[in-house]
């Protein structure tokens, strides 16, 4: 891994710790008309289409900001003024969907379970079945609330059943879990490139079927978060509509050849399912349980519940991690008080081991009990 010397370790579900080499890549500047960047543009695009197989079917539209504005553009995009969508909620990132609808004034109902647990199938083919009038359904794939991994596959093939139009919030799992155009049916992915695929915060994307997409002209309430005009845009001179984030993207471009040198999908799964196995080990070893039973855990982040042990403080556990050159992630759930640490980003199973050798030291001088018993760390 090659790591720049003093940058913190991200444990983080993003931003997250990136190469040198992608650091690098930022160091050169771009006219936003010139040819050049104009190609890195194109090249950008087919290959996160390539990472879903989505070449023949879906085009990517690119688009500046955090996760949040894809998500918001290709929902309001997408789902006409007279549509309806039905939100299947476990967790913040499915609430956030809803404030979205509630901006955009788009009818919709929610399907919600707890944090810890996947949404009903047997409940959504119900729903889809008693109400014609849903046009869309809505699903995270990794809601890193709770680091759940939500079964896509299951809700795509109930949706196809039923002749709706499937949109996914995969922003914490493109690039480390398997999304397969030519075996998954959705009309919209959305990701950004400073998750699983090691890039900066700056810019998102939507990989949209483009026949869905030739009939979403006028739909969008937004100019800014108008993704068919910005589509039509790119698709005839692969420019931006407004000022694009150039070190950004050639940033992301240099994340995505280390990508592509590491395998791909299957490659970033791997070193990350590898992380999560060796933190999730040593935190249990530390007295630390996590929320999630193993079948239902993403490789992304994990929830440990927040130990009752009257000697832990998780404010002085965060500021000495943070000292020691590792950030870690405050909880959000509503159902039990916790705390995150991720598994992605440019790190290996090295960083993580060491992760947990620092922890031991840091839970030692404060006299967290469950530590003592614990000589196998």
């Amino acid at each position: 891994m090659t790591l720049t010397p003093n940058d913190p370790r991200l444990l983080t579900p993003g931003p997250l710790t990136t190469s040198h080499e992608t650091k690098e890549a930022m160091l050169h500047d771009w006219g936003s008309r010139d040819q050049n960047f104009i190609e890195m543009n194109a090249r950008v695009r087919e290959r996160l289409l390539a990472i879903a197989n989505a070449n023949d079917t879906h085009v990517c539209v690119l688009l500046q900001g955090s996760g949040t504005f894809v998500v918001e553009a290709s929902l309001c995009t997408l789902i006409p003024q007279h549509g309806k969508a039905l939100i299947l909620v476990n967790g913040a990132y499915g609430h956030r969907m809803c404030q979205m609808l509630d901006y955009a004034e788009r009818k919709y109902l929610v399907q919600e379970t707890p944090e810890d647990q996947p949404p009903s199938i047997e409940e959504l083919e119900n729903q889809l079945k008693e109400d014609p009038d849903i046009s869309h359904v809505l699903v995270v794939h990794c809601e890193t609330t709770s680091g759940i991994l939500n079964p896509i596959e299951d809700i795509a093939k109930i949706v196809k059943a039923h002749d709706r139009s499937l949109i996914i919030d995969a922003m914490s799992a493109f690039g480390a879990i398997e999304v397969d155009a030519k075996k998954l049916q959705f009309d919209a992915i959305m990701a950004s490139s400073n998750k699983c695929l090691e890039g900066v915060p700056g810019v998102g994307f939507s990989l949209i079927r483009q026949s869905a997409l030739e009939i979403c002209k006028g739909n969008a309430h937004s100019l800014s978060l108008d993704l068919y005009d910005q589509w039509l845009t790119m698709t005839g001179t692969n420019q931006w509509r407004f000022t694009p984030p150039t070190h950004v993207i050639a940033a992301l471009e240099m994340a995505i050849k280390q990508f592509e040198a590491e395998g791909g999908v299957s490659g970033r799964y791997k070193r990350y399912s590898e992380n999560c196995r060796v933190l999730t080990e040593g935190m249990k070893d530390l007295g630390f349980a996590p929320l999630l039973p193993n079948h239902l855990q993403a490789p992304i982040i994990v929830t440990f519940k927040m130990p009752q042990d009257p000697t832990f403080d998780f404010q002085i556990f965060y500021d000495q991690m943070k000292n020691q050159g590792y950030v870690l992630y405050p909880g959000k759930l509503t159902v039990a008080p916790s705390f995150r640490v991720g598994c992605i980003g440019h790190l290996d199973k090295k960083e993580m081991l060491n992760c947990i050798r620092k922890m031991k030291i840091i839970l030692e001088s404060m006299g967290f009990n469950s530590v003592a018993e614990n000589k196998n760390v």
